[in-house]
């Protein structure tokens, strides 16, 4: 099938490769002429693991870029709707990325003969793709939605840093529409996935969206407030998440107790579904504790630290940028607070990632010293905290250390083999 994806983010790209190494022919639709140019010549401009072999396998027979939507839309039968929906200040949405492309595929449609159909993956707010996307997609073509041309929400469900092997091995896909021939299209695309494909209606699938990314970060903030007990009782927060998942009604998934969630998912869509919620009467009480204690969680780090050592001219090196391992993204990442809380205490602060250096250039500028490995982080800071579980921390000579404390965000280090000149000291354990 030939099949067009706007927008080459982390969804976009992930999408448009995954199709493609499933034998379609993907065209991916972007106004930033650097990421075409990479992605034409084969690489990623992402990081994401497995991914970037994808694309040099694919371009340019199944996969190629362009700033041409028109051509791509007209080329293809499918068009995937890929592009970003930050938060505003109040918490609600951004569409206006999504209006935009939508007013450019209407324009398109009105010259198309034949049945087209626009899948929603961007994540959007219920009752977005019948009242907001069908509408300009209708207006902008003179046409109808479901004779003329069809409309479905399809919600993501990937993880950064697994979200090529997410996408290829689903747990389940959700497809929301309100015509046959639509889901009949969306059919020869996901019907040889092995995994239970839930067809409903386009609110319902966007809802599934939020419900989902709310739950995962209730659990988060529930085990990071049960850690802060937990540390004040000197019990550790892992044996107690170890314990409690074990029963097959909670599960040992997203138990791990930390500096808090981050990402472009999490804090963006639980507090769209709190704006939305006050929108129509109701009080989402829980969620708003579930934002509260993550924005919380990073001062917790900082107050470990203070209560160890004088912060102010001591030279911290962290370990870890990036909001999770296996990414170079940084969006809402809580390193950002906490760094920006030692420099504002007077800390010297000197920072490795494996693949987020260059988002932090941008973030940090010169306030911070950015070492060229782990080895050397260690060898000159006096301090070190972990921020971010990257497997080579876990293998790390901490030996290197010159003494002093390793603070542990996300209980990867085996204190058992530190040396005696290192003191360690766990966030919640």
């Amino acid at each position: 099938m030939n099949i067009s994806v706007v927008g080459t983010g982390y969804v976009g790209l992930v999408t448009a490769a995954c199709l493609a190494k499933l034998g379609h022919k993907v065209s991916c639709v972007d106004v930033d002429e650097d990421k075409i140019r990479i992605i034409n010549s084969g690489e990623s401009p992402i990081y994401e693991a497995g991914l970037g072999e994808i694309i040099s396998g694919m371009v340019p027979e199944k996969l190629s870029a362009t700033a041409n939507l028109e051509k791509a839309v007209l080329d293809s039968e499918v068009t995937f709707i890929c592009v970003g929906t930050p938060s505003k200040k109040d918490g609600s949405i951004d569409l206006s990325h999504v209006g935009d492309v939508c007013r450019s595929i209407g324009a398109v449609l009105s010259k198309k003969n034949g049945f087209h159909v626009v899948v929603v993956k961007s994540t959007v707010v219920p009752g977005t793709t019948d009242c907001f996307v069908t509408q300009l997609l209708e207006k902008m073509s003179g046409k109808k939605s479901g004779g003329d041309f069809g409309v479905a929400m399809n919600p993501e469900f990937l993880r950064e840093g697994v979200a090529v092997k997410d996408f290829l091995n689903p747990d389940r896909i959700v497809v929301g529409t309100s015509d046959e021939r639509t889901r009949s299209v969306l059919d020869g695309i996901y019907g040889d996935f092995d995994c239970k494909i839930v067809y409903t209606d386009p609110t319902t699938a966007e809802m599934i969206k939020y419900v989902c990314n709310s739950f995962l970060a209730t659990k988060l903030s529930f085990i990071n407030e049960v850690g802060n007990i937990c540390k004040k009782l000197g019990v550790d927060v892992y044996d107690v998440a170890e314990g409690i998942g074990l029963d097959h009604r909670i599960s040992p998934a997203f138990l791990k107790a930390g500096p808090g969630f981050g990402g472009s998912c999490f804090p963006k869509d639980v507090l769209a579904l709190i704006k939305k919620a006050r929108e129509v009467g109701g009080e989402p009480l829980l969620l708003e504790r579930v934002i509260e204690v993550n924005e919380r969680q990073p001062k917790k780090v900082l107050e470990l630290i203070r209560s160890k050592i004088t912060i102010s001219g001591a030279k911290i090196g962290v370990l870890g940028l990036a909001f999770k391992a296996g990414t170079d993204d940084m969006r809402q990442s809580p390193t950002i607070p906490i760094i920006e809380g030692l420099v504002k205490e007077g800390a010297i602060v000197l920072a490795y990632d494996p693949q987020a250096m260059d988002n932090a250039k941008k973030i940090f500028g010169e306030n911070i010293t950015y070492s060229t490995s782990a080895e050397e982080l260690l060898e000159e800071s006096e301090n070190v905290l972990v921020l971010t579980e990257w497997g080579e921390f876990r293998k790390l000579d901490y030996s290197r250390m010159r003494g002093g404390y390793l603070f542990d965000a996300r209980k990867i280090v085996d204190k058992d083999s530190l040396p005696k000149k290192v003191k360690y000291e766990g966030l919640s354990w």
